[in-house]
């Protein structure tokens, strides 16, 4: 196993997506931004439904600091992968939940 200092999780469905397909797919973009960057102290494990998206999935969760995100195209896998996971920034606009802090709706102002 890699060093890691971060792990994400991803769920790849199968509730999210039509039998989980674009979830698969999705957690195969996040490993392959992930393994472009070899700086990168990150482990990705694969999850079956985690159940909380409500149809907005599929998630993926950044530990340790327990953030929720969607993850509905290629476009926000990457900038998962690019803002936080690369450059510690978190996504506002793509935050599903907070460890903490609970749901977050869209366009909700973030208290940081």
């Amino acid at each position: 196993m890699r060093t890691h200092s971060r792990h994400i999780f991803m769920c790849t469905g199968p509730r999210c997506t039509e039998d989980g397909v674009r979830a698969e797919a999705m957690f195969g973009i996040l490993g392959a931004a992930i393994d472009a960057r070899p700086e990168l102290r990150v482990k990705r494990t694969r999850t079956h439904c985690m159940v909380a998206c409500k149809n907005q999935g599929p998630l993926a969760l950044v530990y340790p600091e327990g953030t929720w995100y969607r993850c509905e195209d290629a476009a926000a896998v990457e900038r998962i992968v690019s803002e936080h996971l690369q450059h510690g920034r978190e996504v506002t606009d793509l935050v599903f939940h907070r460890l903490g802090s609970g749901d977050v709706l869209l366009g909700d102002a973030i208290d940081d």
